[in-house]
């Protein structure tokens, strides 16, 4: 019986390209595919896959509140986060959330199928560059920059205001109220030493927070 392989991604060509990767792979074939978090959490109570691939970037609804959500229903199943992000921006979250591993899209075909079979193993995947993100993140010497010291919704909210997103549809996204919205945004201005929203966007552009 060949491995499931579910996708998330909200372009067609990158899951198309993943389908041709993974279908060419022993013993694997792509059984479901989403493009958005909303499709995939409407369908994730009779999803039945061995391995979910899961970008970040989504339109909506995140890839990390889409892995919080898939989580609820379905703890077990194992989640790879494919993104452009670089791994010291959005991996630590994402593990901390419940993935199995994080994989930059750049990788070569091989290291996704190298991912994927530790991850079914029952292992985590980590790169080198993961792993030291880890240790460091560990140590208490280490001192945290302005945007990890917010909590997860902070930080949606943060990258959504920095992509230009009104607080009207940031409400809607993310099933909040438009004054909870508010409130979040004067934590994140307070907790990150910023008085603006151009001055967000500047750290977000510098950090590299915000789509490639």
């Amino acid at each position: 019986m060949k491995i499931r392989v579910a996708l998330c991604d909200d372009f067609k060509i990158v899951r198309e390209g993943l389908k041709q990767v993974i279908n060419n792979m022993p013993d694997f074939v792509v059984n479901a595919e989403f493009a958005s978090g909303e499709e995939l959490i409407d369908a994730i109570r009779q999803l039945d896959t061995d391995i979910l691939l899961l970008d970040i970037s989504l339109p909506g609804r995140s890839g990390l509140d889409t892995l919080k959500e898939i989580k609820i229903y379905k703890a077990s199943l194992p989640v790879l986060i494919l993104s452009m992000f670089p791994e010291d921006q959005y991996a630590i979250r994402m593990l901390r959330a419940g993935a199995s591993g994080y994989l930059h899209k750049d990788s070569a075909p091989e290291e996704l199928f190298k991912a994927i079979k530790i991850i079914l193993a029952g292992n985590p995947y980590y790169s080198e560059e993961i792993a030291q993100l880890l240790v460091s993140k560990a140590s208490p010497k280490n001192e945290k920059l302005p945007h990890e010291k917010l909590s997860d919704r902070e930080f949606e909210v943060m990258v959504l205001i920095g992509k230009g997103v009104s607080p009207v549809d940031i409400a809607k996204v993310l099933y909040l109220s438009i004054k909870t919205v508010s409130t979040y945004r004067t934590r994140i201005m307070n907790k990150m030493g910023l008085s603006n929203n151009a001055e967000l966007i500047k750290y977000l552009v510098s950090h590299k927070l915000l789509d490639n």
